[in-house]
């Protein structure tokens, strides 16, 4: 299983970035899908999670509100809308996946199997 984030970059506070990732090696739909944030020097942390029909989404609370995360199964793509950033979002993004079926909360708990290499978003002035 293979996965690679992408649409990182450089915003400014206040201005919006929309993340994909495309997974490959799997049937892309019997999956839930996560995204996460590490900040150096910290433990990489949850962001938000959809189950596999793209219905059930959870999101942490530092980002509720301010992050959409979406998923087109046609095209085997997750994709995390991001509005509203502020300094503290910057991190970089990772997109994960569980080894088997799991519920969005088990995806937050990170009970992950595949990881993708990450993406750098930074938001500075």
């Amino acid at each position: 299983v293979q996965l690679q984030a992408s649409g990182g970059g450089l915003v400014q506070p206040g201005g919006s970035l929309t993340l994909s990732c495309v997974v490959s090696g799997r049937t892309f739909d019997n999956y839930g899908m996560g995204w996460f944030r590490q900040v150096p020097g910290q433990e990489r942390k949850f962001v938000a999670s959809i189950d596999w029909r793209g219905v059930t989404k959870y999101y942490s609370d530092s980002v509720k509100g301010r992050f959409t995360v979406t998923r087109d199964n046609s095209k085997s793509t997750v994709y995390l809308q991001m509005n509203s950033l502020k300094p503290e979002d910057t991190a970089v993004y990772y997109c994960a996946t569980p080894g088997r079926p799991r519920t969005t909360t088990d995806i937050a708990r990170g009970l992950i199997a595949f990881w993708g290499p990450g993406t750098q978003v930074t938001v500075s002035s």
